[in-house]
């Protein structure tokens, strides 16, 4: 590599082999899954007006105020990147007329942007599988999104994480729990870590759950949101934790999973490694595998009417760590030419092959007495070497259907 040769964008990678089979593994189980649920895949715009995820975010949380990527374009309006997925789908909905297909449910994956510090499991440009349930205020459109994602860790043979499910209540509930907690922490600022007195102004609930050790004395006597339940919320929540039981999904109350935005109701959930698993080790500090919550407030904040609605997303990477790394599997068939007049054989033989629903690869470069040794090293259910003197009275067709009646045997 010169000098001159540009390098990749920090915070940016190049899948490639191995890595990129994990990718495409979870992908592909995604897509799988969805279907089975019944979710409507959505391809979104990659960059949408910037105030889209200003005012559904909120200016005051630090994906807008640091970590977006925006700019003017040429007829000077601010765009962004998109950060999420769930604010563009939102936005799509109500400037579609997507209303006309509630109960909605969607499905989406690609990529992210965010300007934020690079680590381990977590990039500038990374991927996300996302899906929504649009228009459903009743507690089985967050059981059955809890199952879609518990068995798509299941299906990628991710067995080492447990749902940790907890509730926000209801617009009044989490509104009186919120000033308590106000008034608690405010009384205490003083001793809080510089983090917490920053968002004890414009976002309460994060201080719960705040790592830093400052914060810790704190939290255990902190107003608990059980005490502020209305009788609704409660029924609510009831009926998520029964129908998940139903559906065979393992959680765990975690009483300090919170969501910030003023939009969140009832239920917030994250999909984390159990304590000591090789998930955990894998993952190491970025602990959450999915998350999502139910985000009833949201379509008032954009300008349409109210609209229940929950959701969740996964990294991609993440889940593709977890995953590890996948070889390719084996074609089907190599067809390796040692006799270059038979190329166009060859080539006419393949793409048969190919149409039958077989893969197959084609070796016949370099030099002909290496072909057949190269296809070894790849292997291959089946291996046909085309050489000068085989095919004396077979015909292509002949040649053609004993080798896909062999190939069918090995299906």
């Amino acid at each position: 590599m010169g000098k001159n040769t540009p390098q990749a964008i920090r915070g940016t990678q190049d899948i490639f082999g191995a890595e990129a089979e994990a990718f495409a593994f979870v992908v592909e189980t995604f897509e799988r899954v969805r279907r089975l649920y019944r979710f409507r895949r959505v391809e979104m715009p990659v960059f949408e007006k910037t105030e889209v995820f200003a005012r559904s975010l909120g200016e005051t949380t630090d994906v807008v105020s640091k970590e977006m990527y925006s700019f003017e374009d040429r007829g000077g309006e601010s765009l962004t990147l998109r950060p999420e997925f769930t604010a563009g789908i939102a936005r799509a909905f109500l400037t579609n007329g997507w209303q006309q297909y509630a109960l909605l449910k969607v499905a989406a994956h690609g990529p992210l942007f965010r300007y934020e510090r690079p680590q381990k499991g977590r990039y500038r440009q990374f991927h996300q599988i996302d899906a929504e349930v649009i228009g459903a205020g009743e507690p089985q459109a967050d059981v059955e999104l809890l199952a879609m994602a518990d068995q798509l860790l299941r299906e990628l043979g991710i067995h080492d994480v447990t749902l940790h499910l907890n509730t926000l209540g209801d617009g009044a509930s989490r509104e009186a729990w919120r000033a308590d907690l106000v008034d608690y922490f405010r009384a205490v600022k003083d001793q809080l870590s510089e983090e917490s007195q920053e968002r004890l102004e414009k976002n309460p609930l994060r201080i719960l759950d705040s790592k830093d050790p400052r914060d810790k004395p704190f939290l255990a006597d902190a107003p608990k949101i059980d005490d502020y339940l209305s009788d609704e919320a409660r029924a609510f929540f009831a009926a998520v934790t029964s129908g998940l039981d139903a559906a065979g999904v393992k959680w765990v109350r975690a009483e300090s999973l919170v969501r910030g935005l003023d939009y969140y109701r009832h239920t917030a959930f994250e999909f984390i490694p159990d304590e000591g698993s090789a998930s955990a080790a894998a993952l190491g500090s970025q602990s959450t595998v999915l998350g999502g919550g139910r985000y009833d407030g949201l379509m008032e904040s954009l300008g349409g009417a109210p609209t229940p609605a929950v959701g969740w997303a996964a990294g991609i990477e993440r889940l593709a760590m977890l995953v590890g790394a996948r070889e390719e599997e084996p074609a089907d068939l190599i067809i390796v030419v040692e006799d270059d007049a038979r190329i166009a054989e060859a080539i006419g033989l393949i793409c048969d092959v190919r149409k039958q629903g077989f893969t197959a690869e084609l070796i016949a470069s370099g030099s002909p007495r290496k072909r057949y040794d190269k296809a070894v090293k790849r292997g291959a259910e089946v291996i046909l070497s085309l050489r000068p003197e085989m095919g004396r009275g077979v015909t292509t067709d002949n040649l053609e259907a004993g080798v896909l009646g062999v190939l069918g045997a090995y299906r």
